[in-house]
């Protein structure tokens, strides 16, 4: 990958629609995405998917693009940001609710090295309401997720909860 490359981080469990979208308007602003699954090994029992499932699902979804790598991590991000030779993070933005979280995480991140920027890109307004929390605890409860999730992770969900509505 070369050219400007950005990190987009998240858990992505699973990945959403939303997250879709900032992917593919990210890849209109950079050369080159690293989609980085985050995870925290002592949070791993609170994962619906284990990390090697959502890098799987992920490289999935994106297909054979050039422009994409997909990669997991469990450290810090500027870490893993300067270690790619990269010095941007790619955040998505849904609500005012986000914005105060991903403010406090991109000054720490700047503290942390200040060679790295955060870029936000505000998610497209189909999705606001959409995040991995709420598809999780929809589709537990039995309820529809279709059209929030790309068609394979729908049928991922469905595996995982055989209860949830087909909607």
């Amino acid at each position: 990958m070369d050219g400007k490359i950005a990190v987009y981080p998240g858990s992505f469990d699973p990945i959403t629609n939303g997250h879709i979208d900032i992917i593919n308007r990210g890849l209109r602003c950079f050369d080159s995405l690293v989609i980085l699954v985050g995870y925290n090994p002592a949070k791993s029992s609170s994962s619906l998917f284990t990390v090697e499932e959502r890098v799987d699902m992920i490289k999935e979804l994106i297909g054979e693009n050039p422009r994409i790598e997909v990669d997991s991590d469990s450290g810090l991000i500027v870490d893993y940001v300067k270690k790619r030779g990269a010095h941007i993070i790619l955040r998505g933005l849904r609500a005012m609710s986000d914005f105060e979280y991903e403010f406090q995480m991109a000054l720490i991140n700047r503290r942390l090295n200040r060679n790295i920027e955060t870029v936000f890109l505000m998610t497209g307004s189909r999705w606001f309401y959409c995040n991995s929390s709420i598809i999780k605890e929809a589709s537990s409860l039995g309820g529809t997720v279709r059209g929030l999730v790309p068609d394979s992770i729908f049928q991922k969900l469905r595996e995982k909860y055989p209860d949830m509505s087909n909607g």
